[in-house]
């Protein structure tokens, strides 16, 4: 047996620009009733031999699931985020804009606004990140991409979920309230 350790919080987070901050619209509200109300979204890093590599990541508050790439969302959606640069930039507002999004953002320096999200790093570095000596920005790829798709959405459980993983628990909610997703898979 060996103990396992967490390393040292780090801020990454570039909060002081002149950019516009959107209102903290979300105000810690983490259990919306129904999918695609209200996602959550950061970014970390991950060290590999070869340099950082950065993950940007986004969970729908509903099912914990990471799955942007599968969910059509509704005009009016929450995207909560941290006052960082990149979510306070341009490109970012026009995207959200042009998908009738609703930008809201942590207040300053409180990580607790965006709890969820952080909570979610912790566990992928304690559970997958930390454990490896990535050679190479490939590795690690693979290897978080498997952790979020094979392990996090299907078979991690979530007590927030009633002990079910968010794959489980979106079929299960799916009789009650059904969830759109893309053709894309």
């Amino acid at each position: 047996m060996r103990p396992l350790w967490r390393r040292k919080f780090i801020d990454t987070t570039d909060s002081r620009h002149a950019l516009p901050v959107a209102e903290n619209v979300l105000t810690r509200r983490f259990a919306p009733a129904t999918a695609n109300t209200a996602w959550v979204c950061d970014i970390t890093y991950i060290r590999t031999r070869s340099g950082w590599l950065y993950l940007a990541a986004v969970l729908d508050l509903f099912s914990r699931k990471m799955a942007i790439a599968q969910r059509r969302p509704p005009a009016g959606l929450l995207v909560h985020s941290d006052r960082g640069s990149q979510y306070a930039s341009e490109l970012h507002r026009a995207l959200l804009t042009r998908h009738c999004l609703t930008a809201s953002m942590s207040r300053k320096g409180n990580c607790w606004d965006n709890a969820v999200m952080e909570r979610f790093f912790l566990k992928l570095k304690m559970e997958c990140v930390w454990r490896r000596d990535y050679a190479n920005h490939a590795e690690a790829i693979r290897d978080v991409t498997d952790y979020i798709i094979s392990f996090y959405n299907n078979v991690r459980l979530h007590s927030t979920l009633g002990y079910l993983p968010p794959t489980a628990y979106e079929r299960k909610m799916a009789d009650i309230q059904p969830i759109e997703a893309s053709e894309i898979t």
